[in-house]
């Protein structure tokens, strides 16, 4: 299809089929998983004392990046500073992971996935590293999502906002179904290695956020340490950080021009967003697919 995009001319709109690979059953963006990053996570081998962050897309995994690597530190900025956000906690089944030889880092190793926990590779089961996940509002995570799939060229353009709706509620869009996310790690079995936090929760009380995620990852820090990670991960600071912001990718890859990667960094922003009938329609999706989950989310 064409997309009416530009002043000039029409620009030719790429579809699923030529963008995406369909792997496990969800789609995944062809450019960044070739066959061989997907069967190197296949086949990774994960230690005990790994960190994994995992998330549905635009739920707060560049912030968990920033966090993540200054607690692990103690507060040392040099880990957010010296490294790109996609190297410091990489994506495991991106192109990227094969370049990086995370077989020698040192522990504890931080990595990232969007992986849904059914698509997990055998050692992720027999190892049980530790795994923080991120949830956020699917109606700020589409919201996200609506914006920033229009500034790629790597993602099929979101179109007409209804239409994106639909395709989103029903998992036709990058890693799949959020409820069908949600609802797996939710459901996983060693939810002794899980700690399970929202991107609201951050935003709420990011030093609690911080206090809470030091400890489960065993690290003890004092106040001051945590006052300072926390300060330092605030929304518009963490934005001014050149190694997170991905001001570092090619326009032509990413147009912050048209959508900056890290946009607002708030929760609610979806009632700018969807029209009150697209809103009641999306919670009564909601509400049909979520209903057998006991889980009490910050936003219901």
């Amino acid at each position: 299809g064409v997309c009416g995009e530009g002043p000039h001319l029409p620009v030719t709109c790429m579809t699923e089929t030529e963008l995406y690979t369909l792997y496990k059953g969800v789609y995944v963006p062809s450019s960044l998983h070739p066959p061989e990053s997907l069967r190197y996570y296949e086949e990774f081998t994960f230690r005990p004392d790994d960190i994994l962050i995992v998330t549905y897309p635009k739920s707060g995994t560049t912030w968990m990046q920033e966090i993540l690597p200054l607690i692990i530190s103690g507060g040392d900025p040099a880990s957010v500073e010296t490294l790109h956000n996609w190297d410091r906690v990489p994506w495991l089944e991106e192109n990227r992971a094969l370049t990086l030889n995370l077989e020698k880092r040192p522990s504890p190793r931080m990595f990232t996935t969007h992986f849904h926990y059914s698509m997990m590779p055998p050692s992720f089961f027999e190892v049980k590293p530790k795994v923080i996940y991120i949830m956020r509002n699917p109606k700020d995570v589409f919201t996200s999502a609506f914006h920033y799939f229009g500034s790629t060229s790597f993602l099929v353009k979101p179109g007409p906002q209804s239409e994106f709706l639909q395709k989103f509620l029903d998992g036709e869009v990058i890693f799949g179904s959020w409820f069908d996310h949600v609802k797996g790690w939710l459901n996983a079995k060693d939810k002794g290695s899980i700690m399970y936090i929202s991107y609201e929760e951050l935003l709420k009380n990011l030093k609690d956020s911080v206090t809470r995620i030091a400890q489960f990852m065993e690290k003890s820090l004092d106040t001051e340490v945590i006052e300072k990670i926390a300060e330092r991960c605030l929304f518009k600071n963490m934005k001014k950080n050149s190694m997170s912001n991905y001001s570092a990718v090619p326009k032509e890859f990413m147009d912050q021009s048209k959508s900056e990667f890290l946009r607002k960094g708030i929760a609610g922003d979806w009632k700018n967003q969807l029209t009150e009938a697209e809103a009641e329609y999306f919670d009564a999706v909601y509400k049909d697919k979520m209903k057998d989950v006991k889980y009490k989310f910050v936003w219901d």
